[in-house]
């Protein structure tokens, strides 16, 4: 299978080329490394398999080229910075919305008809719904991340039912694990290692969230490729069980050997769009027989653990 992944120096990106070309196939990393690292791809960039492309999907003719001779594309590059999302409000219509149109366009133009797509449970919203299941009711958006995500939802739909396209989208919970590089765990142990004896928590610490080890994502995902056959294969990834943030820093100083002093900034929501409790329901996924290796505290201390063996990606920024 030859096969193209935008954001493939990413997090998730890089983990899904390594078990891509595990599996035998041919990858074209395709990546404008705003955020990527080189790094990430070391182990599999000494095979033959893979080839990387500096590139922007807001070019059109690159990522077309890129994309010849493809058979499926793997779409993962995004805006991922929901917290600030108010301060740069066209940042997610541009990376998120435009950029999949882009790709879709690509895609149409070198007759590629398949597309995994990396959504968010940030599209429910503040769902009344808790698990939250795939056909819940959606509420008013409250960040421009899940909104611009939706977005895309809507078009990849479209263009699978208007051109005979197959999409498989998953809506994630927060992914953890090896090569994370953004998130509550990352900006806690940078606080941590600069300040052993204080952390700043934006929010009460209230806030419940599920969480979900990268390995695990991967997996899941491969699992639905086999199995899922529908025009618009829909699936909420993530584990049977939540954390408070609370208890979430419990873990992490716990593993660091730390006790700082916390100090709480207060409120149910730790920004502007930020959810106060995302608890997905993955019945859909758990029916093709996938289930999750790693609890959401054994994801929270291979994160920290990686983070204390990687200090440079602290700085990588």
């Amino acid at each position: 299978m030859k096969c193209l992944v935008t954001g493939g120096a990413g997090f998730i990106g890089s983990t899904m080329i390594d078990a891509l070309i595990a599996g035998g196939s041919t990858v074209t990393c395709f990546d404008n490394f705003s955020s990527g690292q080189e790094r990430f791809l070391q182990d599999s960039g000494r095979r033959p398999q893979l080839r990387i492309v500096r590139g922007d999907l807001l070019s059109a003719e690159s990522l077309r080229e890129a994309m010849r001779d493809c058979d499926i594309v793997f779409h993962f590059a995004a805006n991922a910075d929901v917290r600030h999302g108010a301060e740069h409000p066209g940042k997610d219509l541009e990376q998120n919305t435009i950029a999949t149109f882009n790709v879709l366009d690509a895609m149409l133009k070198n007759n590629v008809r398949k597309i995994v797509f990396s959504s968010t449970g940030s599209i429910y919203g503040e769902s009344p719904v808790i698990p939250t299941p795939e056909d819940a009711p959606f509420p008013v958006q409250t960040s421009l991340y899940g909104a611009s995500k939706l977005a895309c939802e809507g078009l990849i739909s479209a263009f699978c039912e208007a051109f005979g396209m197959t999409a498989w989208i998953f809506r994630f919970v927060s992914i953890l694990g090896e090569r994370y590089s953004h998130g509550h765990v990352f900006d806690f142990c940078r606080q941590l290692f600069a300040d052993p004896g204080s952390l700043s928590v934006l929010g009460d610490g209230t806030q419940r969230k599920s969480y979900l080890y990268v390995g695990d994502c991967i997996s899941a995902i491969l699992c639905a490729l086999q199995a899922a056959t529908e025009k618009v294969n829909i699936f909420n990834l993530g584990t049977d069980e939540f954390v408070s943030l609370k208890d979430s820093i419990a873990t992490i100083t716990g593993e660091l050997g730390m006790n700082p002093r916390v100090e709480y900034g207060g409120g149910a929501r730790g920004w502007i769009g930020d959810n106060p409790f995302i608890y997905l329901a993955c019945a859909r996924i758990r029916a093709l027989g996938w289930a999750p290796a790693l609890s959401i505290r054994q994801g929270i201390v291979r994160t920290v653990r990686y983070i204390r063996e990687n200090r440079w990606l602290l700085d990588a920024r």
